[in-house]
């Protein structure tokens, strides 16, 4: 691994009280958490700092835009409301342009039907690629969420969930270290 470790967040893409994508991302965090040289936290965008009267980076979060500055890669856990994501996750992400270039990006989607959250990844990936940041191959999806979890939030299929993590977490963490090695060694333009 490099000499300094790698720096992987996981946002919940919800302001949701009670969203069950809340126990995928703790569980994401978790596991991505147990990968050596790798740190994780959980990012609530619901927990920010976001001003609603301006765009930008006038309405960002200094400590969220220190993350995302700092961050080798990102999770991003969404849950597909109305075939889409919800709108807070966008004026996050929104708040930040830079600190996003030439970084990885992994989407976990949580739904309450049977497609996993399909849906909303597709549609933010094409918002992902405008901020600049290279999205993976590999998606996590979790259907019928209100049944996914036990009352203490824990997945109650672990054991089949847990390999696609795990898949997910190894691209993540591979592209993670192709791209901090290209941002630290190879010249633009």
């Amino acid at each position: 691994m490099a000499d300094r470790p790698f720096y992987i967040p996981v946002i919940l893409g919800t302001v949701r009280q009670g969203a069950k994508s809340a126990h995928l991302a703790r569980v994401l965090v978790e596991e991505t958490a147990k990968r050596p040289g790798v740190e994780s936290e959980l990012i609530d965008i619901g927990a920010l700092n976001l001003r609603m009267d301006d765009e930008g980076a006038g309405a960002g979060d200094p400590a969220f835009t220190e993350k995302m500055s700092r961050m080798d890669a990102l999770v991003i856990v969404s849950p597909e409301y109305n075939h889409g994501y919800p709108g807070m996750l966008k004026h996050a992400l929104d708040t930040c342009l830079k600190e996003y270039i030439h970084k990885p990006v992994g989407l976990a989607g949580v739904s309450a039907g049977a497609f996993g959250g399909t849906r909303g990844i597709q549609d933010l990936l094409p918002v992902l690629r405008e901020l600049g940041m290279v999205t993976i191959f590999w998606d996590v999806n979790l259907s019928h969420s209100y049944q996914a979890f036990d009352d203490d939030g824990r997945p109650r299929d672990f054991a089949s969930l847990l390999p696609r993590i795990d898949k997910f977490l190894a691209e993540l963490l591979w592209m993670a270290r192709v791209l901090r090695h290209g941002r630290d060694h190879v010249p633009q333009g």
